[in-house]
């Protein structure tokens, strides 16, 4: 098993490139970027206006800034199991996800 130093490097690492992802997602298209978060309209907005070094600084926290998503199981239990159809699926988690609110996923 790593450090507990590597485990921390690790994780500033996961909220770094988290962080830049969701910037990325919410500019280019706000709405399709706050549905595949699972996030507000305004922290999609804080997302968007933050500046590199508030990014940077933000990521060097010592827990992760997100979260698992599928706290349902049959979400969950979609996404692991095989299907003959990917597009089919796909569509499947996206009706599941749709129907939770913000505060359920975000």
């Amino acid at each position: 098993m790593g450090s507990s130093g590597d485990t921390l490097s690790e994780i500033k690492e996961v909220n770094l490139s988290y962080l830049l992802l969701a910037q990325r997602l919410v500019r280019e298209d706000k709405a399709t970027g706050m549905f595949r978060l699972g996030i507000s309209e305004q922290l999609a907005d804080v997302l968007s206006s933050m500046t590199l070094a508030q990014t940077v600084k933000l990521a060097a926290a010592s827990q992760l800034l997100c979260r698992f998503r599928f706290d349902d199981h049959a979400i969950l239990s979609t996404l692991i199991h095989s299907s003959k159809n990917a597009a089919a699926t796909q569509s499947h988690v996206a009706i599941l996800l749709a129907g939770q609110s913000v505060e359920q996923i975000g």
